[in-house]
């Protein structure tokens, strides 16, 4: 099934002719109405004249995070305010927020983003949807809810947190589908197995996305909810969830092409980088008017497959993603992603999905703690069993990362839960 067969399934040819009328439009666009950017592209020596095809987007300058927060709140929009009917924004965290502002043709295509990936999860107008993103700012909630709506299926508008409620509402309505952070479906999952309430859930997919997460917690989403489970891709700068999503074969993230045009470059020189191999994805929204992005930087590491997919769609597909670079953490000269530690938690049925990093300097030296948690039929006062736990996770940890952590135990449920976007890691070489 598809949503919109013709743009899903449009074959390489006319999806380059479409893709290279579009940027031509966007450019001249966004040349015209964003001081910004015409102001990059005139430093630059590049005029809209100069973009004829999509091939010619390698001649545009790339735009970064730190570009929207410099022309906060809205130094980026392309159209008068009166033409913007949402805005979202980032949280903030580490000073002015992220500000997107979207047209009513923006949130149209937004909303049809998101339906393409539902249909593609086998979701229809017959199904209750839970939208556990939270709403509000962070896009997640909303864009969750506009393309649930425009499936025609019902919308259960939980939103995030109130997790007794949230349970109590899957079981009584019979929600079908999901939509939540990955570590929030795991945190409903633990607590619909406390309540022994497993039996009377009725949940058939789950689409997840708005952190990383890894094949391995896929497999626990899919055997403690008894669901398929599904990515759902997407990021405030470009349009929320719904940039993408996975199909039913499960084989990468189909990205909407008509909609983003993705290129991987290598981080470091900015190149673009051949088929297939792993870099930095960049972004050029070439249908969004509000506030488009040209080569926009998401820090997302991955790599791109273009070839068919066996459910019929051309669009490309996304591979997982490896980490984001400005996630990396370097530790005595090694990277680390946070997700390769989830990744090997769940090869051992021992431990939890559950984990905290705490890096610090001590001495000049990096230390690297983490803190784990064992599932509670495996928890004892055996303190030769609890060292050989923490001895084979050591030693996996240190064959993956090449580098070995000190694992600290803690008792079943002690590390905090989420119910929004995790947060893993404590790096306090930076407050230093």
């Amino acid at each position: 099934m598809y949503f919109n067969e013709e743009r899903e399934c449009m074959s390489r040819e006319n999806l380059k002719k479409l893709q290279s009328e579009q940027l031509v439009k966007i450019v001249k666009h966004t040349y015209d109405n964003v001081p910004f950017y015409r102001e990059r592209m005139d430093k630059a020596g590049v005029k809209p004249e100069d973009i004829k095809s999509i091939d010619d987007i390698v001649k545009l300058p790339f735009t970064t995070k730190q570009d929207l927060r410099d022309n906060y709140p809205d130094g980026l929009f392309a159209v008068p305010r009166k033409e913007i009917v949402r805005l979202h924004a980032s949280s903030g965290t580490t000073g002015k927020p992220i500000v997107a502002g979207y047209t009513k043709h923006d949130v149209d295509n937004w909303a049809e983003g998101v339906a393409r990936c539902m249909v593609a999860w086998g979701g229809s107008a017959d199904d209750t949807i839970q939208v556990s993103y939270g709403y509000g700012l962070f896009t997640g909630g909303l864009g969750a809810h506009d393309g649930a709506s425009l499936l025609g299926a019902t919308v259960l508008p939980t939103s995030a947190g109130n997790t007794a409620k949230q349970i109590m509402l899957m079981q009584d309505i019979q929600t079908t589908g999901l939509c939540c952070t990955p570590s929030y479906a795991l945190f409903l999952a633990e607590e619909i197995e406390k309540l022994g309430v497993r039996d009377n859930i009725k949940l058939r997919f789950g689409g997840f996305g708005a952190e990383p997460w890894t094949e391995n917690m896929r497999k626990e989403l899919e055997e403690k909810l008894g669901i398929k489970a599904y990515d759902l891709y997407g990021l405030t700068e470009i349009s929320g969830p719904g940039v993408g999503g996975e199909c039913e074969y499960q084989d990468g993230t189909h990205l909407w092409e008509d909609m983003f045009y993705p290129e991987i470059i290598d981080p470091a020189t900015g190149e673009q980088l051949p088929e297939g191999t792993e870099g930095e994805l960049v972004f050029t929204t070439l249908d969004k008017w509000g506030m488009p992005m040209i080569r926009y930087r998401t820090r997302d590491l991955t790599h791109l497959n273009y070839e068919k997919c066996r459910c019929g769609r051309t669009a490309v597909r996304m591979g997982r993603i490896l980490g984001r670079t400005d996630d990396m953490l370097i530790i005595r000269g090694v990277n680390v992603f946070p997700s390769q530690v989830e990744s090997v938690l769940l090869e051992f049925p021992e431990f939890q999905a559950q984990y905290f990093i705490t890096v610090d300097r001590v001495n000049n030296v990096d230390t690297f703690d983490i803190d784990v948690e064992l599932r509670p039929e495996y928890y004892s006062d055996d303190t030769t069993a609890m060292l050989d736990y923490k001895k084979k996770l050591r030693d996996r940890l240190l064959s993956v990362i090449g580098i070995k952590p000190s694992i600290h135990i803690v008792e079943p449920n002690a590390i905090e839960r989420s119910q929004g976007k995790a947060k893993h890691v404590n790096d306090k070489r930076k407050l230093k």
